[in-house]
Order: C-alpha cells, then sequence, then structure tokens
C-alpha cells in the first residue's frame, strides 16, 4: 500500500463499504459500496449500490449503518455489479479512510468470483496519511472533518457514499489540492479546441497627464522622512 506523501492526482477514485461485521475471514460480507471519482482534485462522478450479502445483517451492523435484511433482500449480489464497480475503478489510483478493511472485503468477494485481488500498491489509505502527518491526534473520518471544516451534517450515520464524499474532501485537504482544485480545470471543463481557450482581455495602458505626474513628485517631497526612504537594517543591526 502507497505511504507516498498525498498529492492531487490526475484521477483517483475513493471508496467506502458497509458491511454484515468487521470480519471478512468469519464470514460478513459487503452491503453496500459507494465510489467517488476525483479528477485534478475535484469530485466528479460517483457510483453506489446496495448488495444482498446472502446472509443475514446482525442488530449491531444495523446500528451502524441502518441497513437491514429487508432493505438488501432485493439489491443484487456482487457478482451482479462487479464489472461495472471494476470499470468505474479502472487503473486509477483506489483511496479509502483505513483502506486495508475495505479492500480485505473486496478481495473476499473477488475470490470468490476467480478474480485477481486489488493492487495493493495502487491503494492509499487517509487513515495512515493522517496518523503520519497529525502523530497522536485522533484520525477518524470525523475528526479529520472537523480538523479541516468538512461540512458533515448530512452524515447521520454510516453510509458508503457519504463516509467516500467525506473521504475524498479529506483527501483533498491532505493533499493540499484546495488551492490546486480552484486552478485547475475537471476534464469536462477542459477546453479540447483552439477556438474554445478563453481570449485573455487586452492590456489596458494606463497614461498619467504631466500635472498629475508633478502633483505626485511635490507630495512625496513634502512628506517628513518617509519610511520606505530610510535605509534596511542589517543582521548585525
Amino acid at each position: 500500500m502507497s505511504a507516498a506523501p498525498l498529492v492531487i492526482l490526475p484521477r483517483l477514485v475513493v471508496l467506502d463499504t458497509e458491511t454484515t461485521g468487521l470480519h471478512p475471514a468469519n464470514g460478513d460480507r459487503m452491503v453496500s459500496v459507494g465510489l467517488v471519482e476525483l479528477v485534478n482534485g475535484r469530485r466528479d462522478r460517483e457510483y453506489h449500490t446496495l448488495i444482498n450479502p446472502q446472509r443475514p445483517i446482525p442488530a449491531d451492523a444495523t446500528a451502524v449503518h441502518g441497513l437491514t435484511d429487508a432493505d438488501v433482500a432485493d439489491a443484487p449480489l456482487f457478482a451482479d455489479i462487479v464489472d461495472s464497480v471494476i470499470a468505474f475503478i479502472g487503473d486509477s489510483p483506489l483511496c479509502a479512510h483505513n483502506a486495508p478493511f475495505d479492500l480485505d472485503f473486496f478481495d473476499l468477494e473477488l475470490a470468490r468470483l476467480d478474480r485477481p485481488p486489488i493492487d495493493r500498491s495502487r491503494a492509499i489509505c487517509t487513515l495512515a496519511a493522517a496518523n503520519r502527518l497529525f502523530p497522536g491526534q485522533p484520525a477518524s473520518l470525523d475528526a479529520l472533518c472537523n480538523r479541516f471544516r468538512i461540512d458533515r451534517s448530512a452524515r447521520t450515520r454510516h453510509g458508503a457514499l457519504i463516509d467516500a464524499r467525506l473521504a475524498a474532501e479529506v483527501y483533498i485537504a491532505m493533499a493540499g489540492g484546495l488551492q490546486h482544485a480552484l486552478l485547475t480545470p475537471t476534464a469536462a471543463a477542459r477546453p479540447t479546441a483552439a477556438a474554445d481557450i478563453p481570449v485573455p482581455p487586452p492590456t489596458i495602458a494606463v497614461r498619467l497627464s504631466v500635472d498629475t505626474i508633478a502633483a505626485h513628485a511635490q507630495l512625496i517631497a513634502s512628506l517628513n522622512d518617509p519610511l520606505w526612504s530610510q535605509p534596511c537594517p542589517t543582521a548585525s543591526s
């Protein structure tokens, strides 16, 4: 899993899952997956679906994400959505808050379908990055949203898509991308033809009259020892 500093990338997919429990090796399964695409540090497309886990959802899991057996009874199986999920992710880096947790569930489902696991070298974990950047400080998704003043008022409980959105905003903030995103257009906004490239406005030359210049010089001469006329202090002074 990548331990490099977080940077703004041309494309990144942020992932979150909701599950029946904490231990995929003991039979827990995914019940929801959310994906958010970041293009040059801006949120773009999204993907979300419920998943039928083919096993009951325990009450303690429902208390976390609110999903019940009835909610997922008619949801697709992972086998039904795997191609669309893999297509959405593509070959881009994949980010998650506590990435090993989400990827362990993904790898279990992929193994059930005789598919290769996610390459962990392309995975980025915002939890691990936060622990490096802010050692000894709270690093939960809620804590990081508070640190970066990210609005999480819509998050009344855990949810795959809302958590992926918040993790995406946390990634952007930790990558220093708030300014970058303002300066870099998304792929959709990028001009594709010369005719689409905006032409900058012409430079306007401002010419001062002789009387204005003379009046300014007279004003400067009348000032008593202005600050800018004093010598700069040296290191030894």
